[in-house]
């Protein structure tokens, strides 16, 4: 079984590969928010919350994803390494 640890340093890692960078999120004063900011080229952004394998988001969590998907943006959570390469997928061809 993976941790929440490894399978954020994998995300890192496939995305760097991919020519972006995906830098951890941290936004003091509002908690709640995902982990890492996705960015790839061709300006496609995205934010994925980390999660070890068969755990979820807290409610608090839940809400912050809702705001972002609101205004806009995907937000992935990502509780297996094998999602991981199909998450960029979608983003890279995203518009």
């Amino acid at each position: 079984m993976r941790s929440e640890k490894q399978i954020e340093q994998k995300l890192a890692s496939e995305v760097k590969r991919r020519g972006g960078i995906a830098p951890k999120f941290v936004s003091p004063g509002f908690d709640g928010m995902p982990d890492r900011i996705i960015l790839l080229p061709g300006a496609r952004i995205a934010f994925a919350e980390l999660k070890a394998p068969g755990k979820k988001p807290r409610r608090l969590q839940y809400a912050r994803h809702r705001l972002l998907r609101k205004l806009g943006f995907r937000v992935y959570v990502i509780d297996n390494p094998e999602q991981i390469g199909g998450v960029i997928d979608e983003i890279e061809n995203s518009l």
